[in-house]
């Protein structure tokens, strides 16, 4: 049964079958991902886009909540090739539109060979086909949106394991997945929780032991205001940042980032330490990159696909930096001790 559109940039439009009605538009992308939709589903840094899950059955051991990375879902609309009934209720629930029936294999193959693209999503009884190309028309692209921190950060400081033992931490939040603060807590630090576009002075006021920069959604360059934290305070606290974190942190020291094709997305990615030689594979979830890490930072670790940093580090002012998801929720574990060294700097 034909009921869903989804208009493609180049006005491209794939006939599925709705699961959840509605209409959206977005950032069209890919997750290689075969387990953790639920972890995928809720991650922040999906904001603004669309999801299309290239394993072809999602939602074969149900919907957890305590496998949630925040409080919703965060893409606008998700594809599958077949969703069960429990994934499509939680979305139907969440008023997010996704549709199933459809070839994933050349969506993804087309997403690889032109980039990310826009799209527009129409599902349900009522959808026609001018109702996906309208959302496409209206879709922006993702550099456009420049306030999409304040979509996915928390509203005022939040306090996370306040009688710990370990270090102090300050976190920008760009959009934190719910397992890197739990990954700080479990090695009882005390994280506190700033908005994405916090102050010097509110992290002053914290005396943290660590500056972290979260993950988070969009364009690195629209987060100035952590830019500005990250350039005012290096050299004096420790620094930590992941995904975004990373790129907000080499932007804010000289480097420079750049958008990429498609991204990396999925669990499966290879990353190469460079001291070590050693492999590992990591969880990723990104569409930009560092381009030119400048002159502060020392590119530590590379993606074995592509080359792109994966790892920045300065040991004379303490930065430790990873484009990947060292927490793995949901992932490997080949990459956790990042957690550890961060801690040891911090308390160092």
């Amino acid at each position: 049964m034909t009921d869903a559109f989804v208009a493609i940039e180049g006005d491209r439009i794939i006939e599925a079958r709705a699961r959840s009605p509605g209409t959206t538009r977005g950032e069209l992308v890919f997750t290689t991902a075969y387990t953790g939709y639920e972890e995928s589903l809720t991650d922040p840094s999906y904001e603004e886009q669309l999801l299309t899950f290239s394993y072809p059955l999602i939602g074969n051991y149900g919907v957890r909540e305590e496998r949630f990375e925040s409080d919703r879902v965060h893409p606008r609309g998700v594809l599958a090739r077949e969703m069960t009934e429990d994934v499509a209720s939680w979305l139907d629930g969440e008023d997010v539109p996704a549709v199933d029936h459809l070839d994933t294999r050349d969506i993804v193959t087309e997403i690889r060979d032109e980039g990310a693209m826009r799209a527009g999503i129409a599902a349900g009884p009522d959808a026609t086909r001018e109702d996906a190309l309208e959302q496409l028309d209206q879709c922006e692209h993702m550099s456009d949106h420049t306030e999409i921190g304040a979509q996915v950060s928390v509203d005022g400081p939040t306090v996370h394991n306040e009688a710990g033992d370990g270090p102090r931490v300050a976190l920008v939040d760009c959009g934190a997945k719910g397992s890197i603060i739990d990954s700080l807590v479990e090695r009882d630090a005390t994280v506190h929780a700033l908005p994405y576009d916090t102050s010097v002075s509110d992290i002053e006021a914290v005396d943290p032991d660590l500056l972290f920069i979260s993950n988070g959604p969009g364009d690195p360059e629209n987060f100035e205001r952590a830019g500005e934290v990250v350039d005012s305070l290096v050299g004096e606290v420790p620094l930590a940042g992941i995904c975004l974190g990373q790129q907000v942190v080499a932007n804010a020291l000289g480097g420079r980032t750049e958008k990429m094709e498609f991204g990396h997305r999925g669990v499966n990615q290879p990353v190469r330490d460079l001291r070590s030689g050693r492999v590992v594979m990591t969880t990723q979830n990104h569409g930009y990159t560092v381009a030119d890490p400048g002159d502060t930072l020392h590119v530590t670790q590379v993606n074995v696909n592509d080359d792109t940093p994966e790892g920045l580090d300065n040991d004379d002012l303490d930065i430790i930096t990873r484009q990947y998801h060292p927490e793995a929720n949901p992932g490997p574990h080949d990459s956790l001790s990042f957690f550890d060294d961060v801690v040891a700097m911090a308390e160092d």
